[in-house]
């Protein structure tokens, strides 16, 4: 995948390349793989959103959607709750590969209500968040292998004498999908609730 931005390339090498040797807590938007792949650099320069207003509007239509995470293969996820019945629906950017999990949500300056990013991993286990520097706050959805939701995280904004470190998130899951703030709640997404999806 190529980036919307030469230098972006350029700091992922490096910053895969400086994972190595870094632990498993992973910025907000950004994830770790903590099974056989690299863990992700929390420097903190790779977070530089500037949100307009990321859950404004439940607005499907929106022309900024269509841009957002262009570089990126996506998927249709809807949510269904135990009866089958739809809950709601996003078009995820897919983060599948290291470099691509490490980066995150961390170049997305603004998260419409219709979109968001599904990171897939090989194995179901605990994986942590945290929202350094974000500036806009996202839902974090953990899910097992089958898709059912096992943890739900509401993870605001970091205040502005807040740097976001102290906000963390654990769940564990093979797939953790973020969309904007309190779309689950609006949408009474609940544990148990599954996510569908093709890959």
């Amino acid at each position: 995948m190529t980036s919307r931005q030469p230098s972006t390339v350029d700091r992922r090498t490096v910053l895969t390349g400086a994972a190595t040797s870094l632990g498993t807590l992973v910025i907000a938007g950004c994830a770790d793989d903590t099974g056989d792949d690299e863990g992700a650099d929390d420097d903190g320069d790779e977070l530089e959103e500037t949100a307009e207003n990321s859950d404004s509007s439940d607005d499907d239509t929106d022309d900024s959607s269509s841009e957002v995470h262009a570089e990126y293969e996506t998927t249709e996820v809807a949510v269904t709750d135990a009866d089958g019945e739809e809950l709601g629906e996003v078009t995820a950017a897919i983060a599948d590969a290291p470099e691509l999990q490490q980066l995150g949500l961390s170049d997305t300056e603004a998260l419409p209500a219709d979109r968001g990013m599904l990171f897939v991993y090989e194995t179901v286990e605990d994986r942590e968040f945290f929202m350094r520097e974000m500036s806009f706050g996202i839902d974090i959805v953990f899910a097992d292998d089958e898709g059912v939701i096992t943890d739900i995280h509401h993870a605001p904004e970091p205040g502005p004498d807040e740097d976001g470190r102290d906000q963390t998130y654990a769940g564990r899951g093979q797939y953790v999908l973020e969309v904007v703030y309190e779309w689950t709640a609006k949408r009474d997404v609940e544990e148990g609730d599954v996510l569908e999806f093709e890959l």
